[in-house]
């Protein structure tokens, strides 16, 4: 069994550090896969529970919205009380949240438990990266992180393809009890490998108000982001003041507070829930905004291509995970060659290498997007995707990690984390809005075209974008409204083409952010650095070893 603790401001050694390893990727691979897994369910769960739009996006949203809120509090937990820990509870969390999300018969009810996945996600998700950060060093830390960022990468596109199975053969139910049996399987390897990691100098508790004001900040600015088209971005349909922009404002005003608290609480002295002067490392600083901006593109994308191959392109959910398959192939044959890479290019290279080859293949498809674009094209670009995110999740995390020592490995492990989170959220929250806007715009300028007047033209339009265009194909199969439903098709793939430009373009952005990355260190500098770190600790914490 793993030890009870080992409190370190150095590498844990273990001789289970593999299974260690597999632990801590399949607990990653649980709650990627659930971030996407339903995205190919969705327009069956739309369907059998009668999920309007602005549901849909919450049911995704609201898992990487509490997945963001609490990784800064569950990786300083994870400092203070134990990191394995910190994982086991989440995993339980998880699968006794997915038992109920399974289980559900209303919108509400799934967006709750939801709500509660996201809860144990937040909790394993530092806690996996914080060990991999604290038990490999040297050549295998880069095998460690390809490891850890390829299962990202594939398990965000594998999570389609088995949402699609089970939409189709089972009942899209099982896209969340699937969860209990893996789950279990995590935990009981956990227990047996993980070691037991905490912070060598761990003083003070955990900032309560510190969670409660970056809870409170990022679920106003996602909630703003989420409901502009339900509720509209000034005012609303009966001309009061809508409540977004208070609500955008707000978020906005409490992270600033959130802010300047962290930073003065430490300067007094005060335990607070993130060093944000971490953030004064290049390497960090740079490497979480690219990781930010990437995510936001990646999980936005993820989120809007199963509606439009379903609903405009005539793909059935099994057909739509069999497509998205190819991003996980790409994903996957590439990062058995990324170690490789790393050590004769860099680290750096291989993560621009990658993010170029995302926004190839995403400009790409948005260029090509047509009705009649051949479904192998369509796999062509998600394989050159993959590849690209093959090379640059795994050792943009290995970049950003680089300098940061290990005894605040949780902390900056959930702040990483923390960005990349947000990212996704405002991803789906965004694009997802973007989606919805130009859907109906779109359709609008369709049935003008076709010259309907505009009492036919006001119910189909609501029709399609309130359903997030889960209404196409019925409007197709009745004769009598088949001209509406191909219009709304060719508005469906026009909206797509322009969120998935948009979806280019924020990746491009990514790609920026790392030309501020610094050139690393020589490597005796980095050991000079370390030893440095190491005599600080000491006269603070020492490690007590393996028990």
């Amino acid at each position: 069994m793993a030890p009870d603790a080992a409190p370190q401001s150095t590498p844990v050694t273990t001789p289970h550090r593999w299974w260690a390893l597999a632990a801590v990727a399949l607990g990653v691979s649980l709650i990627i896969m659930d971030a996407t897994i339903v995205n190919v369910a969705l327009p069956v769960v739309i369907q059998d529970i009668g999920l309007t739009a602005t549901q849909a996006e919450w049911m995704n949203a609201v898992y990487s919205l509490m997945f963001a809120a609490l990784l800064l509090t569950s990786g300083r937990a994870g400092d203070l009380w134990g990191r394995r820990r910190m994982l086991l509870i989440g995993m339980a969390i998880f699968v006794a949240a997915s038992v109920v999300a399974g289980s559900v018969d209303t919108g509400e009810a799934l967006i709750a438990a939801r709500l509660v996945q996201g809860i144990g996600a937040a909790l394993i998700m530092p806690a996996t990266l914080s060990t991999v950060n604290a038990v490999f060093v040297g050549r295998e830390r880069a095998i460690a992180f390809a490891v850890w960022g390829s299962t990202i990468g594939g398990m965000a596109a594998v999570g389609p393809l088995v949402g699609g199975w089970l939409a189709t053969d089972v009942t899209w139910r099982w896209a969340f009890w699937l969860n209990v049996p893996v789950g279990l399987v995590v935990i009981a390897l956990a227990l047996w490998a993980v070691p037991e990691t905490r912070e060598a100098d761990a003083r003070g508790g955990l900032d309560l108000r510190g969670a409660a004001l970056s809870a409170l900040g990022m679920g106003a600015i996602v909630f703003a982001l989420i409901e502009g088209g339900q509720y509209g971005w000034w005012l609303q349909d009966s001309g009061a003041i809508s409540p977004v922009p208070l609500a955008l404002a707000g978020g906005l005003l409490v992270m600033a507070w959130f802010v300047r608290d962290q930073l003065a609480g430490r300067r007094a002295g005060r335990a607070v829930l993130v060093d944000l002067t971490l953030l004064r490392l290049r390497s960090f600083r740079y490497g979480s905004i690219a990781a930010l901006v990437v995510a936001l593109g990646e999980f936005g994308l993820l989120f809007t291509l199963p509606l439009l191959l379903q609903n405009a392109m005539g793909y059935t959910a099994l057909g739509t995970g069999w497509l998205i398959l190819f991003l996980a192939v790409g994903t996957f044959l590439v990062s058995g060659a990324t170690p490789q890479l790393t050590a004769r290019l860099g680290a750096r290279a291989v993560v621009r290498m990658g993010l170029a080859a995302e926004a190839i293949a995403v400009g790409g498809l948005a260029v090509t997007l047509s009705s009649d674009l051949p479904g192998a094209a369509i796999a062509a670009w998600l394989f050159l995707y993959g590849a690209g995110v093959g090379m640059a999740t795994a050792q943009l995390t290995n970049v950003i990690l680089v300098d940061v020592p290990v005894a605040q490995s949780g902390q900056a492990s959930g702040l990483q984390s923390t960005f990349r989170q947000v990212g996704s959220a405002l991803g789906v929250a965004i694009l997802g809005t973007l989606l919805m806007v130009s859907l109906g715009r779109a359709t609008d300028a369709q049935l003008t075209d076709a010259g309907l007047p505009s009492d036919v033209r006001a119910p189909v339009v609501e029709q399609v974008r309130g359903s997030a265009g889960v209404a196409i194909p019925a409007l197709q199969a009745d004769p009598a409204t088949e001209a509406e439903g191909d219009a709304a098709a060719e508005a469906m793939i026009t909206a797509s083409r322009i969120t998935t430009g948009v979806a280019a373009g924020v990746i491009l952005l990514g790609l920026a952010a790392t030309l501020a990355l610094p050139a690393p260190a020589p490597a005796s500098s980095r050991r000079d650095d370390e030893d440095g770190a190491e005599g600080e600790s000491e006269g603070a914490g020492t490690r007590d070893g393996e028990a």
